[in-house]
């Protein structure tokens, strides 16, 4: 039987193409606003998954513009009632639901603080979505699984969009407009070969740097709320500074390596790591020892690790099912999470 998870995984490029298409306007509209502010600070609101999107969007927009963009906690503002200084700065916030009370409040204490505010946001009649100077709808459709997908990848298309629009990249934006039929061999490539020495692990890491530690991230994330698996995220930098010390034949890593300036130093890393008997499984183009998963290459470093992150959505739909699990009803978990 398919899960729920694996059809929302499917329809990801098409949701793709539904925000590209949908939300043309209001991406067009948050990059002029930008552009006009010239923002020498951009702060996130975020949480989940979607506050993986805001780092992929950190990553982004840091390489490309230059400017620091630095992730607030929620409670700042929802506990602690901390008073913020944004004068002249942005705020992006990007939830699925856009209704969790930190993140309302947050949302609102950056905006009282002189913040101009952008909201990502998937549901559209949500209470975030009306707080914001420029909202930009995620057109997702419905998520019926508990496990963000299309959605987490319609936020984070919907970010660098954006940012395109703000920089007036060329380049980026013809990435962008080809990536639904990249997205459509993403889906293709097979990552079957991880699936057995995943499906047997106690723990893994999952590696990345830059964008690529974004998509790290959300898999990790993934790992435990689908697949009841213990899974930890690194930098490929800061892996070495102790983490490392874990690592032997029966903890495995999984390395995201999509092509730009960091391949070199990761390839290396896994190089190294597979030297020392590590099972590493490296998702990239690029020529690395040990077992490569193949991946969609976009033909831009912003959009690759978008491609490289939707073939791993298949793979770890796959383990939380041979594992035993419902991916689409995690233990513990809701779909909407309302923390304070």
């Amino acid at each position: 039987m398919t899960t729920l998870m694996r059809a929302e995984i499917d329809e990801t490029p098409e949701a793709v193409r539904r925000l590209l298409s949908g939300s043309r306007e209001s991406i067009a509209e948050a990059g002029a606003r930008l552009r006009a502010l010239d923002p020498k600070v951009i702060v996130t609101c975020a949480r989940g998954s979607s506050d993986h999107a805001a780092t992929f969007f950190k990553y982004a927009c840091e390489i490309t513009a230059g400017v620091p963009v630095a992730s607030l906690g929620p409670s700042v503002a929802s506990i602690y009632h901390a008073p913020l200084r944004l004068a002249g700065a942005a705020a992006l916030a990007v939830s699925q639901s856009g209704k969790s009370p930190d993140l309302l409040a947050l949302f609102d204490a950056a905006r009282s603080a002189g913040a101009k505010t952008i909201a990502l946001v998937n549901v559209e009649d949500a209470p975030l979505a009306e707080m914001a100077d420029s909202f930009v709808p995620l057109r997702a459709g419905q998520e019926k699984s508990v496990a963000a997908t299309k959605s987490f990848i319609t936020a984070a298309v919907a970010a660098i969009a954006i940012l395109a629009e703000w920089r007036e990249d060329s380049r980026l934006k013809a990435a962008i407009a080809a990536l639904p039929d990249r997205l459509d061999a993403a889906l293709a490539c097979d990552w079957s070969p991880a699936l057995e020495t995943i499906v047997g692990a106690k723990s893994l890491y999952t590696i990345g740097r830059g964008p690529g530690f974004a998509m790290a991230l959300e898999a990790a994330l993934k790992l435990k709320e689908t697949a009841i698996l213990h899974a930890e995220a690194h930098s490929g930098a800061e892996l070495q500074h102790g983490p490392v010390s874990l690592v032997d034949e029966f903890f495995p890593l999984l390395a995201f390596i999509p092509e730009d300036a960091a391949t070199p130093s990761l390839v290396a890393t896994a190089n190294a790591l597979h030297a020392r008997g590590a099972t590493i499984f490296s998702a990239t183009a690029a020529d690395v020892a040990g077992p490569r998963l193949p991946i969609a290459s976009t033909g831009h470093p912003l959009t690759d690790p978008i491609s490289i992150v939707l073939s791993f959505y298949r793979l770890v739909e796959a383990v939380s099912v041979a594992r035993g699990y419902n991916p689409d009803q995690p233990r513990n978990l809701k779909k909407v999470t309302e923390t304070v």
